[in-house]
């Protein structure tokens, strides 16, 4: 997918109305108060490891692409880390859906606050190993 591919996505998905359950919905999930879209995952590509690193350095280059873009539109983001929610989360606490999944996968998310719903912007690469995802939430529940 291109970024501009991106953009259109994120832009239908701030425009419609979540859903009264939890439901998949294209590459990702929406529920009540969300709609959540995987960008790149893992699953894409081969399990080679040449591959994966390619994917990689893709997943990276369309996150910094998308981060530049998504600026330039709505200004700069808060960056926030997740760090105390996922010590939370370890803890036994239960985050609430849609920051569950962001929280146990991403160290940090980029927020911006259009119009009373909260789009982030998360990038997930996993220590050991090549792997890497590229997500976006749209909701209107408030980070935990």
């Amino acid at each position: 997918m291109t970024t501009a591919h991106h953009l259109r996505l994120i832009d239908g998905m701030r425009a419609r109305d979540f859903p009264s359950e939890r439901t998949p919905a294209g590459s990702g999930v929406s529920g009540p108060g969300y709609h959540r879209a995987f960008l790149h995952t893992d699953e894409h590509w081969g399990s080679g490891g040449t591959e994966r690193l390619e994917h990689r350095a893709q997943c990276v280059a369309e996150h910094d692409a998308l981060l530049t873009l998504l600026t330039l539109r709505w200004g700069e983001p808060e960056l926030v880390s997740l760090w105390s929610a996922q010590a939370r989360m370890a803890a036994g606490e239960e985050i609430a859906e849609p920051w569950a999944d962001p929280v146990a996968s991403c160290e940090y998310l980029q927020l911006w606050r259009i119009e009373e719903r909260w789009i982030a912007l998360g990038l997930h690469q996993q220590d050991s190993g090549p792997g890497c995802e590229l997500s976006v939430l749209v909701t209107v529940v408030d980070p935990p």
